[in-house]
């Protein structure tokens, strides 16, 4: 399998991934900073909380280069690149679940990969 079909191939795993996600909705309720007393009312979020998610790979190795040349993967914090989710949305649930997917597809073709995130 070429890297463009592999490549494609994850992400089409990750945006099936991200379509079938189903986040945890949440309450926002504005509180006074000193006492936590509620001050209005709360608010439900049904894509849940919000937050960013990237999937890992090693940079010195064929598909790492391919990725970086392509533009699909950049020099990542710690070393190493990272491609970012391309979801068009806050929610760390779809985020996640696509950077699973993604590096799910990637580990099964033999390429060291994983999906890390963090919260916004």
């Amino acid at each position: 399998m070429s890297f463009h079909s592999l490549f494609a191939a994850a992400s089409e795993a990750g945006l099936d991934a991200a379509a079938k996600a189903v986040p945890a909705p949440m309450f926002v309720t504005a509180c006074n900073p000193l006492t936590g007393a509620p001050t209005g009312p709360s608010h439900r979020v049904d894509e849940g909380a919000c937050g960013f998610a990237w999937v890992k790979i090693k940079g010195n190795t064929p598909f790492g280069r391919f990725a970086k040349k392509m533009g699909y993967a950049k020099p990542a914090y710690g070393g190493g690149l990272m491609i970012w989710c391309p979801l068009m949305t806050q929610s760390i649930a779809r985020k996640e679940a696509w950077g699973y997917a993604f590096a799910k597809v990637l580990t099964e073709a033999g390429i060291y990969a994983y999906c890390d995130s963090r919260l916004d």
